[in-house]
């Protein structure tokens, strides 16, 4: 099994039939005691932050639609800043170089100041203890490594593309 207690990038496994985690990608960073925080990243919504925020003029100028990162806390918008340190407030390092940002006041920043750095998430997927581990063991995810830029990338296509590299790596051992 590989080190789950780093941050990793979980790519569903073509095996995996669910409406919500089928043909996912997820950023997973460990809270520790084997629990697990994660973003779907690649499921963008036909919903934008001007129509989250209407009264928020800023955000009527981000063109990117915000994404589902999971369905705990669906009224939660968060996001997801591609830079080499901490947005400030209490946002979190889900990895480096990439920081999750839900104070208010930084989420206003952001869209202020640099929404191109961001993705925008409503929601997250939460493990309690033991259940990602059971859930890779079971065969129901490729794990990659780490990789802000991975992350962030346009996800049109890009399950395919980390399917089609883990498997070839799996069939390399």
């Amino acid at each position: 099994i590989s080190d789950i207690t780093e941050p990793i990038i979980l790519v569903a496994k073509p095996e995996l039939r669910d409406d919500l985690y089928g043909s996912s990608i997820l950023v997973v960073t460990p809270l520790g005691g084997d629990e697990h925080v994660g973003f779907i990243v690649n499921r963008p919504t036909k919903v934008s932050l001007a129509a989250m925020l209407p009264q928020h003029g800023p955000a009527q100028k981000v063109v990117d639609p915000v994404y589902l990162g999971g369905p705990a806390g669906s009224q939660t918008i968060f996001a997801m800043v591609r830079r080499p340190e901490s947005p400030g407030g209490h946002s979190v390092a889900l990895m480096p170089g990439l920081f999750l940002a839900f104070d208010v006041a930084v989420l206003d920043r952001i869209i202020e100041t640099e929404p191109n750095h961001a993705r925008f998430v409503a929601g997250l997927v939460a493990w309690r203890e033991g259940e990602l581990r059971a859930e890779i063991e079971a065969g129901a995810w490729y794990v990659l490594k780490g990789d802000a830029a991975l992350v962030m990338r346009d996800p049109e296509g890009l399950w395919e593309e980390l399917v089609r590299r883990s498997q070839q790596a799996d069939n390399t051992i």
